[in-house]
């Protein structure tokens, strides 16, 4: 995280990040508008994982979830986004993917986990009876450790995976639909 000094005394401090974060799924336009920039941000920009268009055809039926910053009440900025969807003709098995958390944020708050937490939790709701996700390689145990089980290898893009199911009995290991915020204070 970039430090910046004061302009009249020798003190450093970092970027504010927003102790307030709500999980929830995207609705209003902007949400959904900032869900695709911080995807497109991370996947294309950052990691170079389909640097022309992140974007495909699941976008089209998926169910984006957003974890948003707020100051003083007011929500005003997308700091994780994850998306969830079912299998065509095969209602009961879903897909979570493309769950990502802007750089400044990351390890802060347990924003991964409160979003990997909602979008299998909302699947369930939906009748999911299986969930699974692919997974980069380095992400594996965090995924573990969040009740889910290695299938195997499997290759996305030109990259390496780890194809993942969730152990839905798990879910949901955190409480839904208040800010991350009330959830890591107590």
């Amino acid at each position: 995280m970039p430090k910046h000094q004061y302009a009249l005394v020798d003190e450093t401090f970092s970027d504010f990040r927003s102790h307030h974060i709500r999980v929830k799924t995207a609705e209003s336009g902007w949400e959904k508008n900032a869900y695709f920039q911080l995807r497109k941000e991370i996947f294309a920009r950052e990691q170079k994982i389909l640097p022309e268009n992140e974007t495909d055809a699941e976008d089209f039926r998926a169910i984006p979830i957003v974890a948003l910053a707020s100051c003083w009440s007011i929500s005003d900025h997308v700091v994780g986004a994850v998306r969830i969807y079912s299998v065509p003709n095969a209602d009961d098995v879903w897909y979570g993917g493309r769950l990502c958390v802007a750089r400044a944020y990351r390890g802060h708050k347990s924003i991964g986990k409160a979003l990997i937490n909602e979008a299998v939790s909302r699947a369930k709701d939906l009748g999911c009876k299986t969930f699974l996700a692919n997974v980069q390689p380095q992400n594996e145990s965090y995924f573990q450790s969040v009740h889910w089980q290695s299938c195997g290898p499997i290759e996305i893009a030109g990259k390496p995976h780890i194809h993942m199911q969730a152990q839905l009995d798990a879910y949901p290991f955190m409480p839904r639909d208040i800010s991350v915020n009330a959830v890591c204070t107590q």
